[in-house]
């Protein structure tokens, strides 16, 4: 059986929830409760990364979310650099 749930959010946010929602070709709803879904996973105490399942899950949840290539060794020290200087260059 379905129970409909009703969210406040305010518009800047209920914009930015569709417009992924979109992108990921879902519904707002659908993308909502997977949305909820991934936050109950991740919350989860009982989740170990001990067993091989378990770790090839995690890295693939973590190559799904993230996008772009890792900055190579350089570009690493070049950003704690600035950090550092305070975002400036000599």
């Amino acid at each position: 059986m379905s129970r409909r749930v009703q969210v406040v959010l305010d518009e800047e946010e209920a914009e930015r929830f569709r417009s992924e929602a979109a992108r990921e070709s879902k519904s707002l709803s659908a993308w909502l409760r997977d949305a909820g879904r991934k936050a109950l996973e991740a919350n989860r105490e009982d989740r170990s990364l001990s067993d091989p399942e378990t770790l090839l899950a995690f890295f693939r949840d973590c190559d799904r979310r993230e996008q772009g290539t890792e900055p190579g060794w350089e570009e690493h020290k070049r950003l704690a650099l600035e950090g550092y200087r305070g975002g400036t260059d000599p």
